[in-house]
């Protein structure tokens, strides 16, 4: 049997600190390249099975923790979160996106304060920063609350900050809807689909399928936009579609989306992609995006056009999948080319939509033609009380609803 690998005396760059990865857990030794810090790396690993020898008592006092400012506790919970944040292939995942965000309030207001001194009025000033600075709504601000709080209690559990500063935040209740001034966000209402069709021409093919696909199943947009040919089981009459990640992933849920022929046929020019591939890539919308405008180039072009070299590095650069965010852009863009041919030709503009309201309006649609039932397993809802014995009904049920109208 192989020796196991002695732990690494590591540089960790954002911070000039010294660091050692031992079962999973980081520990940082003070100043790179310090006496001090190296003679703690060679008391962690010479005992790799209990790493500090200096047990926290259980009556905490305030010597018993290392002084760290906001932004240094900071900088350790992301090296965590970057390791737990991921999804099945490795890549991060929309949480640690959303983890990031919540952190850019706390190190904007509070970032250089000692991070034991953290506490309830710090957190409600950091939401009234939120309401009055950056106009976020209710709902947003309370999720990104929650979040502090969940930072501030991992700390407490690597033993970084006193229990009492998180028992403190927990003591900050979330927004009460009529009792703050943060504002509300409206309903999600259906978007008509007489706007959604004439976005189309507007868009890139890979778009246009993607809201097709979306209107034609209810699926969420973060589903939408992570179709891999992997992930689809084609062995039926009706398709599976099962997303890597989804919604309720994080509670081991499974999610499948059948696929009837009306989405096969959608997705039938995007299937030749190496299995792992994403079928819709930005990269592709604009290779085929600069092909059209050479095409309809009328004038040639100019010698320094032709010398001209692509960057090997440029700042930016079209990714391999779209993200939530970026579908987003995309529609909003095609609206917006929309309402400039429509201004021409005298014609009212019509209203901005985003991907979500297609969710509800195939919601809409289900309801009325098979009911709630069919409805709620057809797009994927989840229910505490739904157990597995339900399972295998649901998916027939869904697949009978995509033989008829998917």
């Amino acid at each position: 049997m192989a020796a196991k690998k002695v732990p690494s005396y590591c540089l960790h760059k954002p911070s000039g600190q010294a660091r050692v990865i031992i079962n999973g857990r980081h520990h940082y030794l003070g100043v790179y390249g310090s006496e001090e810090s190296k003679s703690k790396y060679a008391r962690l690993i010479s005992e790799p099975s209990a790493p500090d020898t200096k047990q926290t008592p259980a009556n905490y006092g305030s010597d018993d923790f290392p002084d760290l400012s906001i932004d240094e506790l900071l900088v350790q919970y992301l090296d965590y979160a970057k390791e737990y944040y991921v999804l099945q292939d490795g890549s991060p995942s929309r949480e640690l996106k959303s983890m990031k965000e919540a952190m850019r309030h706390i190190r904007a207001l509070f970032g250089s304060d000692p991070a034991r001194e953290f506490g309830p009025k710090k957190l409600k000033a950091i939401r009234e920063h939120m309401i009055k600075v950056h106009d976020l709504s209710r709902g947003v601000i309370n999720n990104r609350v929650n979040r502090m709080k969940r930072i501030f209690r991992w700390a407490v559990s690597e033993e970084l900050i006193p229990p009492k500063v998180y028992e403190g935040l927990r003591t900050v209740s979330g927004l009460r809807k009529g009792r703050t001034k943060a504002r509300e966000t409206d309903p999600v209402k259906p978007v008509c689909d007489e706007h959604v069709q004439a976005v189309l021409p507007f868009v890139s093919a890979q778009v246009a399928t993607m809201i097709q696909l979306q209107r034609q199943t209810g699926m969420r947009p973060c589903e939408v936009v992570l179709i891999r040919k992997c992930d689809i089981d084609m062995s039926g009459e009706i398709w599976i579609y099962t997303p890597m990640e989804h919604k309720n992933s994080w509670r081991g849920h499974e999610r499948n989306i059948p696929l009837g022929p009306k989405s096969q046929k959608l997705l039938q020019a995007f299937l030749d992609r190496e299995p792992d591939a994403y079928l819709f890539s930005p990269k592709q919308a604009e290779r085929e995006r600069n092909l059209r405008k050479r095409q309809l180039r009328k004038t040639p072009m100019t010698p320094s056009q032709n010398k001209r070299k692509r960057k090997k590095h440029p700042q930016k650069s079209a990714g391999d999948h779209y993200d939530t965010a970026s579908y987003r852009r995309a529609i909003k863009y095609g609206i917006a080319q929309l309402n400039k041919q429509r201004a021409r030709k005298g014609k009212t503009p019509i209203p901005n939509w985003f991907p979500l309201q297609l969710r509800h309006s195939r919601a809409t649609e289900l309801n009325e033609m098979f009911g709630i039932e069919a409805a709620a397993v057809s797009l994927g809802h989840a229910h505490a009380e739904v157990t597995k014995v339900y399972a295998e009904r649901n998916l027939k049920l869904a697949i009978e609803v995509a033989k008829q109208v998917g």
